[in-house]
Formats: structure tokens, sequence, C-alpha cells
């Protein structure tokens, strides 16, 4: 059963640097206000084990995500500052991941082509 679905989700992991979480965590308030009232995000949100961050996000399709990352842009270049991608991962469908693959190239995620499933 293939999937009419065509959510994009991000999932990126960060190492924050040593003494700099409480830093982080206010970029993360600040992320949150400004990601709040972007049309296209389904969920969005920040989970932390110890030094280690995992950004939570939905989109409904490529350009969701996209105008988010334009969104953020400068705040992301501040949290790269005192944080480091360790992992970043890309689902969504072929035809939606096939618009992210370029734009994102720099960024070197891995991409997960979402074949079977629903969304509600």
């Amino acid at each position: 059963m293939a999937t009419q679905d065509k959510c994009c989700t991000l999932v990126p992991y960060f190492k924050v640097a040593d003494g700099k979480l409480q830093a982080f965590r206010a970029l993360c308030e600040e992320f949150v206000a400004k990601t709040q009232n972007e049309p296209k995000c389904l969920y969005y949100g920040f989970s932390f084990d110890g030094d280690q961050v995992h950004c939570r996000e939905g989109y409904a399709d490529a350009q969701g995500l996209l105008a988010h990352l334009d969104n953020v842009a400068a705040l992301l270049q501040e949290g790269l500052k005192i944080a480091e991608i360790t992992r970043l991962e890309v689902h969504g469908p072929r035809d939606e991941l096939d618009k992210l693959r370029e734009p994102l190239a720099g960024l070197k995620p891995q991409f997960f082509t979402l074949e079977y499933g629903f969304r509600r």
C-alpha cells in the first residue's frame, strides 16, 4: 500500500559544547517562537538527553521544510557556534525528497524514502 502523504520530517541531532547547554536552551526557545507561525509546520520541539539534543520537526511538504530553514537560518548559524550536528536525517516521499536533495546537499543528510503508511 503506497502512501499519499507528502509530509517531510527533518531529524537533526546536536551535541552541545561543554558549558554551553543553557545558551543552547535559550536558542531553542527562539527557534520555537520563530517557527510557531509557519503555516506548513505540523509539529516542532526539542528533546534533551544531557548535552545531546534532538529537534523533532515535521512539515506538510518539501516547500514547508525549505521555508522553515530559510526562516531560522540566522538562528541555526548561532546554534552551530555552540553545538555540532552529529546526525541529520530527512524523511519523506520520493517526489518531495527530490525537491530537497540539492538545497540540503551541503548539510550532508541521510535521506529516507517513505513508501508505505498513512497520516490522519
